[in-house]
């Protein structure tokens, strides 16, 4: 671990605490739009530890991780550093939706361009400036509309790293999420810095067990890394999967689930109907597989081809 972390013309030293704001560029109104950095050191030698939330701005949940745990000061490290982005869509946040203005995806952006998009010039001040800073990372997500997850950490099961880092949070489901090209995660491994995904509940709406458990798991895997001594025990086993698959609707209707997320479901079991809106119709959709329910579509009114649930299988 540096004796020092620099951020722009910022230098943090071992066992200080400093909120960077990072400028990034002004809306139309000529107002500044500036990225909040938190960062926390100890005075003892560790690693250094990166929490982003916020990517996707009308996903809640891992910028209110992230709140609680600077409000508490949970991120005060005992060893090491913690460096925490609790919001880094603040275009997409003040708007409350998923992107940016021009309507491009920060998470399909890396790892950026300074002169390109909005979006990529966010990506590209990440990994210019923070990336180089840390050696691990927690990027909290949500489902996306209307499309609710169970608390999960996805992560390559290709790299061992991952693995552990994986098991060390402890979450309800482990799932195997290959590597998406131009995604963060993409560009911090290519980078040589694993970062894990943790994902629950869904855009715009508070996901109180999936926060209490984000939180948690944060902190035992802070434990693991060095950071903390102590930290809450898992009150659940970890189920590991390897292979997902969407269930999708073959017709068009009203969505009547028969399931709920995170039930474990058998191979052929009844999941559910769609329906006519009139009352002269109704067809089932059946389980490929024996798995967990591990993402489930809270809208009604569903198109053919719309996913209904996201199924983890072994």
């Amino acid at each position: 671990m540096a004796d020092t972390i620099s951020i722009d013309d910022h230098t943090i030293g071992l066992g200080e605490q400093k909120q960077i704001q990072l400028n990034i560029a002004r809306l139309p109104t000529y107002t500044n739009i500036d990225l909040p950095v938190h960062v926390f050191r100890a005075d003892k030698e560790g690693p250094t530890l990166l929490l982003t939330g916020g990517l996707h701005g009308d996903e809640l949940n891992g910028i209110e991780i992230i709140r609680r745990m600077v409000y508490k000061d949970m991120l005060i490290p005992e060893r090491g550093s913690v460096i925490a982005l609790p919001l880094v869509n603040v275009y997409g946040f003040i708007q409350n939706v998923r992107g940016l203005p021009d309507g491009k995806d920060i998470n399909r952006s890396f790892p950026g361009n300074k002169g390109g998009s909005l979006a990529r010039l966010l990506a590209h001040t990440l990994m210019k400036k923070i990336i180089p800073q840390i050696d691990f990372g927690i990027d909290f997500h949500t489902g996306g509309a209307a499309r609710s997850n169970y608390p999960q950490i996805r992560c390559t099961f290709d790299v061992d790293e991952n693995m552990e880092m994986a098991k060390a949070f402890a979450p309800p489901f482990v799932v195997h999420s290959s590597l998406i090209k131009k995604s963060f995660r993409k560009a911090a491994h290519n980078k040589g810095k694993p970062i894990l995904v943790y994902e629950t509940g869904e855009s715009t709406r508070f996901d109180e067990e999936g926060i209490e458990e984000g939180i948690n798991g944060t902190l035992r895997l802070m434990k693991h890394l060095g950071l903390k001594d102590e930290a809450p025990e898992a009150e659940h086993q970890t189920e590991i999967f390897k292979k997902t698959t969407w269930v999708r609707a073959k017709y068009a209707g009203l969505f009547q689930p028969e399931i709920k997320l995170g039930d474990r479901v058998q191979k052929k079991q009844l999941l559910g109907y769609v329906t006519d809106p009139y009352g002269n119709e109704r067809f089932k959709f059946i389980c490929p597989y024996e798995g967990r329910v591990i993402g489930l579509n809270y809208a009604p009114v569903v198109h053919k081809g719309d996913a209904l649930l996201h199924l983890a299988y072994k």
